[in-house]
């Protein structure tokens, strides 16, 4: 079936959530005839984008992230703000699956006329995930949200892959006394704009408080202040809706900040290039993987390597000097 863009571009812009739910599927689709329209519909939306706070959220699994999410989507909504959830789900690279799998998600904001939730595409590499989220993310600000909420399965590199595309990146934990770091990594620590710790209970106050004081004690020792924004631990209980206020107090202080001293800006447009040149690599290793004859040499290499007759870097040579020769070829050069 022929897709109107110019009718799908005037639905999303009008602010039409059956238009979003389309225009994302669109762009989520591996076909090649619907990436060509996918560029086309985009390349319309883009001047109507950017409008937006984008929050980035990840924690450890059982910290509360559907649950904070949630709440956090349902004040910002009374507060007069549409607010759109695109959450990162990567398909398991042991099991082939969906991590996330049927869980039932964020049931009463998603009923709210001004909220959207929509869970990536299972499938594919992270990048490919993650390129699908950011061209969701500007669907939806053209649609008139103005709040986007990215959220993170928090498993490998998908934390860093969210805050390499938000303006501000939430880090959640749990309060666990004596585990002040929980297993996160030093890296994702460092990208982290605040802390939240949630489940912070009226039963839990005592070991949410113990957490916060070790965080805070954890974070002076290696997490050096951005820009003079020095990244606060919060206590939250999602459950009880306590302490939410104070969290979307220090988002919005920090994007004031950041906006006074012209760094706000300028940060999107990093992230901008960046994103461009992650594409270009996703794109090329999509190239290769798809290549017969590079495919054939990458599984005598593999064995070679295996039975150590090859170094990995000289097997690597030999795989990239193959699609070079592949690509000439093709080329007639």
């Amino acid at each position: 079936m022929k897709i109107d863009v110019a009718k799908l571009s005037s639905e999303l812009l009008a602010g039409k959530r059956k238009a979003l739910a389309k225009a994302i599927t669109l762009i989520e689709s591996k076909k090649a005839e619907h990436r060509k329209v996918a560029k086309e519909l985009l390349e319309k939306i883009l001047p109507y984008s950017g409008k937006s706070v984008r929050i980035g959220i990840s924690g450890v699994p059982g910290v509360g992230k559907s649950t904070f999410i949630e709440a956090l989507g349902l004040y910002l909504i009374d507060k007069g703000y549409r607010v759109a959830v695109l959450a990162i789900d990567p398909t398991s690279q042991i099991s082939g699956g969906s991590i996330l799998g049927d869980k039932t998600r964020m049931e009463v904001l998603s009923r709210r006329d001004e909220a959207f939730v929509r869970p990536s595409p299972s499938g594919g590499s992270l990048g490919g995930v993650a390129r699908k989220t950011r061209e969701s993310m500007f669907l939806c600000e053209a649609n008139g949200y103005n709040i986007i909420i990215v959220e993170t399965v928090g498993i490998g590199q998908s934390e860093i892959k969210v805050a390499s595309m938000v303006d501000f990146f939430l880090l959640m934990q749990l309060p666990n006394a004596g585990d002040e770091l929980q297993g996160i990594k030093r890296g994702v620590m460092e990208v982290a704009n605040a802390i939240v710790i949630n489940k912070a209970d009226s039963d839990n106050m005592e070991k949410a408080q113990l957490a916060k004081k070790q965080l805070e004690s954890a974070l002076s020792f290696f997490l050096m202040s951005e820009g003079g924004w020095k990244v606060p631990v919060l206590l939250v209980s999602a459950l009880e809706k306590r302490g939410i206020d104070n969290v979307w107090e220090v988002i919005e202080k920090y994007v004031r900040i950041k906006k006074s001293l012209g760094k706000f800006f300028d940060r999107r447009k990093k992230q901008a290039i960046d994103w461009m040149w992650t594409t270009v690599y996703e794109g090329i290793r999509e190239m290769l993987l798809e290549n017969k004859n590079v495919t054939d040499l990458a599984i005598d290499m593999e064995k070679a390597v295996i039975d150590n007759k090859i170094t990995p870097s000289f097997a690597a040579d030999a795989i990239i000097e193959k699609f070079k020769k592949t690509i000439c070829l093709e080329d007639g050069l």
